[in-house]
């Protein structure tokens, strides 16, 4: 039976947001409307309280402060306004370290840039070791060049909303000591990262193939995992709601066995640290054996999303690598046109509905068909008294044909490629 659990909630800092669009995600299809909807729910995602927002549309950032005067002084006036409870200045962008630091000095609050509230979402998903070390490790490395030169340390950064992980358990660390931190979290990171590999390895000569569930973040790749293998994954609306790695088993029709394995939630300018950091995991990406990328047709932003986890795709040298594409969602699409585009401009693409249930037995058709040969096609006289072996075929393998002869069962089945079968 599917269960459904909550993610805790964080007691909540009261922010400002600040939408920053710039000309080329214009260009690349992302309007205003759309960054600042994805950037809002980011933000609801970390557990803050949003008092205000700003939209700000600009074409090329300013050095200094990345943001005109004229933009600063109007962000400052709703600091004002909401008081001395204010925690923080969210802004969408990525800012360097004098950016950062020339704006909190400029507006009196704490500044966090995008790539600090994804840090600050993925401190809080993270529950198995692994994934601690991972996002501890990308915090670490994004703070690093912030601390050169400046002669300050990390309690500058203060408590709350974006200082979870090292920026409370370091908060009188120097440049040295974040620089031993990191050779440390690293050194332990390729210790696991071995044992993944073995793991990997001994998958491989158990004929297990493997199945990474890819996709932007929210798509539906957790509950299609629950639906699929009846297990209970994590379940949430919110953005990244599942952080570390799940694997589930599953026994396809023709018998062969597989793993399908859960992968972090892709998004678009995804910082480039934790994919970085996240490597480790994400070798399960590049070694699986196929690609099971979730699309939500019904979001709107459906292609850029798409384009988004392909450009991940990329960074992990994964983009080649054999894909089936789950349209999912299909029952909150509207207008049919919408899924036969989709089906029309995606190889191996079906459309199903993970909550509903719908085509999923077409869905586990198609990865099948599309599994890279762990199996072996045999042909096999089987003497009446190796009944024992036969039954392993039929346990195994899936039969094609089957003849009783007076010498014996003549058996024609795949099965994988380790079955010993000799007579």
């Amino acid at each position: 039976m599917q269960k459904t659990h909550e993610v805790k909630e964080y007691s909540s800092d009261k922010v400002i947001l600040v939408t920053i669009v710039l000309r080329d995600d214009i260009e690349k299809g992302w309007g205003p409307e759309e960054s600042h909807a994805e950037f809002k729910e980011l933000a609801l995602s970390s557990g803050v309280k949003v008092v205000d927002e700003l939209l700000v549309k600009i074409d090329t950032p300013m050095p200094k402060y990345f943001l005109g005067k004229g933009k600063i002084s109007e962000i400052h006036e709703i600091i004002s306004a909401n008081g001395k409870d204010l925690k923080a200045v969210m802004m969408s962008e990525n800012l360097s370290g004098t950016q950062q630091r020339n704006l909190e000095e400029l507006l009196g609050v704490k500044v966090i840039d995008r790539t600090q509230l994804i840090f600050e979402i993925f401190s809080q998903r993270a529950h198995t070791n692994e994934g601690k070390l991972q996002v501890e490790l990308a915090q670490l490395e994004y703070m690093l060049p912030r601390l050169s030169g400046l002669g300050i340390k990390l309690s500058r950064l203060g408590g709350g909303i974006g200082t979870r992980g090292p920026g409370e358990k370091m908060l009188e660390t120097d440049r040295r000591g974040v620089r031993r931190k990191i050779k440390y979290l690293k050194a332990d990171l390729a210790s696991l990262s071995k044992r993944r590999s073995k793991l990997r390895q001994n998958r491989l000569e158990h004929s297990v193939a493997t199945v990474a569930v890819i996709g932007y973040t929210n798509a539906g790749k957790s509950t299609l995992l629950n639906s699929l293998t009846e297990s209970d994954v994590v379940v949430n609306n919110r953005l990244f709601s599942t952080l570390d790695l799940t694997s589930r088993r599953y026994v396809l029709p023709n018998n062969q066995k597989i793993l399908f394995v859960d992968t972090v939630g892709f998004i678009h300018k995804l910082p480039h640290n934790l994919i970085e950091a996240f490597k480790a995991t994400m070798e399960e990406v590049k070694e699986a054996d196929l690609l099971l990328h979730i699309l939500d047709i019904s979001n709107p932003k459906a292609d850029e999303h798409r384009d988004a986890v392909y450009e991940v795709l990329k960074e992990l040298d994964a983009h080649e690598k054999p894909m089936v594409t789950a349209l999912n969602k299909v029952d909150l699409v509207e207008n049919n046109y919408i899924a036969a585009r989709f089906r029309r401009n995606i190889d191996d693409s079906l459309a199903i509905s993970a909550k509903k249930g719908i085509a999923l037995k077409e869905l586990i058709a198609l990865i099948a068909q599309r599994i890279p040969v762990l199996t072996k096609t045999i042909e096999k006289l089987i003497p009446y008294n190796r009944m024992a072996l036969l039954s392993r075929i039929y346990e195994q393998g899936e039969v094609l044909d089957r003849q009783n002869t007076d010498k014996g069962i003549y058996i024609k089945a795949v099965v994988p490629r380790h079955l010993n079968l000799k007579i």
